[in-house]
């Protein structure tokens, strides 16, 4: 059993040592000494780098358009609402009008006379 688990394990490491080198990505290339391995490997280094610029930048450019189609959508929106509040202003200063010409309007209550002066002494 324990000789099916160490060749089970060491598989694995193979394996997974054999994937990681096909992935894409910054290789350190000073460690090559013939010339034109050594200009492939800077070469590879640039384009991996070339295509990640490109992907963010194309990433970046959809996240600025959604952006910008969200923000003139809200400038719609406001001025949808904004025509809104011009259309009942009118209305609501037609009916404070109208409210301030049936309310009654208030007489000046008589002051109560001092019975105290009136009083005889």
């Amino acid at each position: 059993m324990s000789k099916f688990a160490i060749i089970v394990a060491l598989l694995g490491l193979l394996s997974s040592h054999a994937r990681a080198q096909d992935v894409p990505g910054i290789e350190i290339c000073t460690a090559e000494k013939n010339m034109e391995r050594r200009t492939g490997c800077l070469q590879s280094n640039v384009n991996f780098l070339m295509q990640r610029l490109s992907k963010v930048s194309l990433d970046n450019q959809q996240k600025l358009d959604a952006a910008n189609r969200q923000i003139d959508a809200l400038k719609a929106a406001v001025v949808g609402l904004q025509k809104k509040i011009d259309d009942l202003q009118p209305a609501k200063d037609a009916a404070a009008k109208d409210k301030a010409k049936d309310a009654p309007k208030e007489t000046p209550k008589e002051a109560p006379k001092d019975v105290s002066k009136d009083a005889p002494k």
